[in-house]
């Protein structure tokens, strides 16, 4: 198969669900329950794919529509996402699902949140109704962004559960990949040829002040942490969590080599700022230090990064695939340059020997971003959130120009 050029999706950011944890924890979605109302209009959504012009799909399951209660399963709900597969195989487009994107049933997480060990064979009940359903599919993404869920949801607060302990998070993440490695091998028994990943956000890292030695540090800690040891634990059998002052914590986990690619998302860099005020001593900011200016978020845009993270994830040894990249901004010029600019980086390191096999654009619609609601334009497609109606931006063209003109690989 030749290098795959798509966009990205998840189904919660697109659909809304009433059975969903986040439908609860952020009044945004009590306005705007269906968000984009693509729950009822995803045909003349992936008529859109045709025309990009991409040839690869990557979207999301919403395990609270397939199980809105503990002991039902909503077959229509799983219709519907099989009826997604079978448009894009129809179409000549290749789908890349993913099991599980942030959102959980309201009753998983009052009951079985991802610290407790029951949370491992309630989820993997849910995943052996997706692999049985979706069985077509080849590529596979199990979590997207599990360090995410653990920050946002375990140290933050800020996510479902809203849980704020350092030990409690760590258990979680020990739940969460044990329950890749067990899907890893359940995709694999019933999909032929299965590439099987998670999706791992991965930043570029800088210290605020350079020659502030506090800062330097944290950098360092925060580059290991994020980047480093999620690599490392696939690579050895081992987790290794160290956070900013705690004990560092130690665990074998049954996932060595379970990665037949590996998922990458990127977007920005981070500064860190030691700060004695605030959680862990770490204050995130932003700079514009390269002058591509700032997103509608206030992300710096730094396209240097993503080759430093894609060099960090190569010692893997499998081939890697952008599973998202974009940028937030109402701005379509800024859109075509900040695309522009990683694709390149993207097919320089190529050039440089290293096996990346796709390219997925954050994202094909505009949609609900976590926390920030609806003003967060992420998408190739602009979206009227009151009359539903999609109008193509200057960057989708443009997409499809760099999709037509580029030869990857």
């Amino acid at each position: 198969m030749g290098f795959l050029w798509g966009v990205a999706t998840s189904a919660f950011q697109l659909e809304g669900s009433p059975y969903a944890d986040w439908t609860s924890w952020d009044d945004v979605l009590c306005a705007s329950p269906d968000i984009t109302n693509h729950y009822y209009c995803y045909k003349d959504d992936l008529k859109l794919l045709n025309e990009l012009g991409v040839n690869a799909y990557r979207f999301s399951v919403e395990w609270s529509r397939i199980q809105p209660r503990e002991n039902r399963w909503d077959i229509s709900a799983l219709q519907h996402y099989s009826d997604i597969v079978s448009i894009l195989i129809d179409n000549g487009i290749t789908p890349m699902v993913t099991i599980h994107h942030f959102t959980h049933p309201l009753w998983f997480i009052k009951k079985y949140p991802w610290h407790e060990d029951s949370s491992i064979e309630k989820f993997m009940l849910f995943v052996e109704r997706v692999v049985k359903t979706l069985s077509k599919v080849r590529y596979w993404i199990t979590f997207n962004e599990p360090y995410v869920l653990l920050l946002g949801g375990y140290i933050e607060g800020c996510m479902p559960p809203g849980i704020r302990d350092v030990k409690t998070s760590v258990k979680a993440l020990q739940n969460i990949l044990i329950c890749h490695s067990m899907a890893y091998d359940l995709i694999h028994s019933h999909v032929k040829d299965a590439e099987v990943s998670i999706a791992h956000n991965m930043a570029s890292f800088a210290p605020w002040h350079r020659y502030n030695p506090f800062d330097r540090i944290l950098s360092k800690i925060a580059k290991r942490f994020y980047n480093h040891s999620i690599i490392d634990a696939f690579m050895t059998g081992v987790l290794k969590v160290k956070f900013p002052f705690y004990e560092e914590f130690i665990k074998e986990l049954p996932i060595k080599g379970k990665l037949d690619f590996f998922g990458l998302n990127y977007y920005t860099r981070l500064h860190l700022r030691f700060n004695p005020f605030r959680r862990m001593f770490i204050e995130i900011r932003h700079r514009d230090l390269d002058g591509f200016g700032l997103t509608d978020l206030g992300w710096e845009i730094h396209p240097k990064g993503l080759e430093k993270v894609i060099k960090t994830a190569s010692r893997l040894n499998v081939p890697i695939i952008i599973t998202e990249n974009g940028i937030a901004t109402k701005n379509s010029h800024k859109k075509i340059v900040y695309m522009k600019r990683h694709i390149d980086v993207v097919e320089q390191c190529i050039k440089k020997g290293y096996d990346i096999r796709g390219y997925f654009y954050w994202s094909l619609i505009d949609n609900y971003e976590w926390l920030q609601g609806l003003d967060a334009r992420f998408g190739l497609y602009k979206v009227d959130f009151k009359t539903f109606k999609r109008q193509p931006t200057t960057a989708a063209k443009y997409y499809s120009y760099l999709i037509s003109s580029r030869r990857m690989g």
